[in-house]
């Protein structure tokens, strides 16, 4: 079977799928694919929104008789492909290719954890114990124990923090649980499969795991597909680097506490040394401020307290670790928190002692942990390693890669020297469909009220499309205040359009929410910059507020910036222009996600026009209709209703 049989005009995909039509870009994308498998090559490919590149990397991969792992940026992506592409493509092709879905270990219940949680029902609230009932009873009927099967329990409920594993607080073969293991369970079938379902923080995950001499969590394989590549470079950073959290630190404190009432009720030491520790930790997070954020090494050691917090921290935990000792032979749990005590100090020590001037050691708070990373400045050599060993085909594949056409800012960052690369232009009629407005008289974006002066201007347009919008944001500060601010223009117009934050609900919700009521704002910040799909007319305008730069005092991009100026590189051009390019891209592919879309996208920050670099960005953005005048815009919206 060729791949013309395939995607042909009179060829399966459009004789079995409803409204399917050949797509040039698409058999063109396959073809490259297909020989980048045969030949265990590595390929970089762009392309546009609207090209079906799922089908067009599938399709290849399922033909191609060998194992492949399709990786994927976010669980929503993985779990589409899992229960609706992959089906699809097979049926299409009447393949027998087996398929499994393999998630981190955090999305499984476990029955040890779930038994002990039980046992223990140290509940924090009603709701919570109602929520671990209901997946006591969910994992009897369950399969495969994943999460996202149990739609009784909220995703964010905090008991899934106690009845799932983490790779430290895992008894491993020692489990009573051992051969009922749902994570085991899909491991297995992962295995056994030809094409298996990640996304890429397993992936990395994985990588890490094989460098420490751990069982491979995936199996060996012939071929890989990174989708939503774009997102790889930070998720390497992640896992090529050490991270240790005072959250960690607690989790054990609190299993060691459970451990003990299990199998040590004697040890009266146990429960006030745990209550020691957890205070230490408590009080490490406690010399940072309130508000989530990141800080480089300089100001987490100018903050008072923090250097002797650390210390302290320490101190309390080897003291744990010793008692733990003495009642490791007890059951399989207290000789699992005594290694985990002795694996967090010695993390605490490595971080503390920072050695290695290749890593950039900084620090991050959320609402109650502190976490502590060492990041790599650089993951291309470290990503020429693991992809030195076995051959394969390396696929990585996003509508967002290159500027202008141009990969190599991505290449060299992923350390792809041999890459090929090849980017297809969405097949979308921008120029019918979609408008980029660049609106005139807006202040610099560093004035104080530059927030108020995005949504003066936003708001003639979002009245003329009739709601129907997204304000992207770059800070959770701006995305709060436009908010406030739309709330205030709407009332003062006397418009009814529904308006939703990122935050009032899960992202799924919130989506879903904006889809039914066909003419809501929704403002928000990061995570609705990409990965969201909202086709039709519920969406008619995308606002961007700024450029999206990385802020220069970002203590990994800083340290990042710093190296490459003593290289004698120019970070601005070569990393961070690169980097806020694709990201824009990103945020404008939220607005046609069809061939009857239509829409406008106004970009408020004055430097995409005023500043040199400006051009490189919007000549990286699809082909639309271009203006800076309000009454051309408006004009767009009334011409088509």
């Amino acid at each position: 079977m060729t791949l013309s049989d395939v995607f042909s005009p009179n060829g399966l995909l459009a004789s079995r799928i409803p409204g399917y039509r050949l797509r040039p870009q698409q058999l063109e994308m396959a073809e490259r694919i297909a020989a980048a498998i045969e030949n265990n090559k590595v390929l970089v490919a762009e392309a546009g929104t609207g090209t079906g590149k799922t089908f067009a990397y599938l399709v290849p991969a399922m033909l191609s008789g060998g194992k492949v792992i399709v990786s994927t940026g976010t669980k929503n992506l993985q779990d589409q492909l899992f229960s609706k592409d992959i089906p699809m493509v097979r049926d299409v092709l009447g393949s027998p290719v087996q398929v499994a879905l393999l998630k981190g270990r955090a999305n499984y219940v476990c029955h040890y954890h779930l038994e002990r949680a039980q046992s223990d029902g140290r509940f924090a609230s009603r709701e919570d114990a109602a929520d671990a009932a209901r997946i006591v009873r969910f994992a009897k009927i369950t399969k495969t124990g994943d999460k996202a099967e149990c739609s009784e329990v909220a995703e964010n409920s905090p008991v899934w923090g106690m009845v799932t594993s983490t790779r430290e607080n895992c008894l491993g073969q020692d489990c009573p649980h051992h051969k009922e293991c749902f994570v085991l369970a899909a491991r297995r079938a992962a295995l056994d499969a030809d094409l298996v379902v990640v996304n890429h923080h397993l992936f990395f995950a994985d990588v890490m795991l094989r460098d420490e001499g751990t069982a491979e969590l995936l199996p060996a394989c012939n071929t890989v597909i990174f989708d939503e590549a774009h997102q790889l470079p930070e998720t390497a950073s992640l896992f090529f680097g050490n991270n240790v959290s005072t959250a960690q630190v607690l989790d054990l404190a609190r299993d060691a506490r459970v451990e003990g009432l299990a199998s040590a009720r004697d040890c009266l030491d146990l429960p006030k040394v745990c209550g020691v520790v957890e205070k230490a930790a408590k009080d490490l997070r406690l010399t940072m401020p309130v508000e989530p954020g990141r800080f480089s090494l300089a100001q987490l050691e100018e903050r008072m307290g923090f250097d002797n917090g650390l210390v302290g921290l320490i101190r309390e935990v080897d003291v744990l670790a010793a008692l733990l000792e003495t009642q490791a032979q007890r059951s399989e749990g207290l000789e699992n928190c005594w290694r985990r005590a002795g694996e967090l100090t010695a993390l605490l020590r490595r971080w503390q002692a920072g050695t290695d001037t290749d890593y950039v050691r900084w620090g991050e708070t959320y609402t109650h942990s502190l976490q502590l990373n060492a990041t790599p400045l650089n993951i291309s050599s470290i990503m020429q390693k693991q992809m030195s060993g076995h051959p394969r085909a390396w696929i990585f594949t996003s509508a967002t890669l290159a500027v202008q056409k141009d990969f190599a800012h991505y290449c060299a960052e992923m350390g792809l020297a041999d890459a090929e690369s090849a980017a297809w232009d969405s097949p979308f009629d921008y120029g019918q469909q979609a408008v980029l407005y660049a609106p005139t008289g807006l202040p610099d974006p560093n004035t104080f009220a530059y927030t108020e002066a995005v949504i003066r201007a936003a708001f003639p347009v979002v009245e003329a499309s009739g709601g129907r919008a997204f304000f992207l944001c770059t800070s959770l500060r701006a995305m709060r205040r436009a908010y406030d601010l739309l709330q205030e223009h709407l009332q003062r117009a006397g418009l009814d359009f529904p308006l939703l934050m990122q935050g009032e609900g899960s992202k799924n919700e919130l989506l879903e929410r904006f889809r039914r009521l066909g003419n809501a704002i929704l403002v928000g910040s990061q995570s609705f910059w990409e990965g969201v799909d909202v086709r039709g007319e519920a969406l008619s305008l995308v606002v961007i507020d700024k450029l999206p730069f990385a802020p220069p005092d970002d203590p990994v991009l800083s340290a990042r910036i710093e190296r490459m100026k003593a290289e004698g590189r120019n970070a601005f051009m070569d990393y961070q222009l690169p980097r806020a390019v694709i990201n824009v891209k990103q945020g404008a592919g939220r607005l046609i996600r069809d061939e009857t879309d239509r829409g406008v996208l106004m970009i408020c920050d004055p430097r995409l026009v005023g500043k040199h670099y400006g051009k490189r960005i919007w000549r990286s953005l699809p082909p639309m209709k271009r203006t800076r005048e309000l009454d051309e815009v408006l004009a767009f919206f009334g011409g088509g209703r």
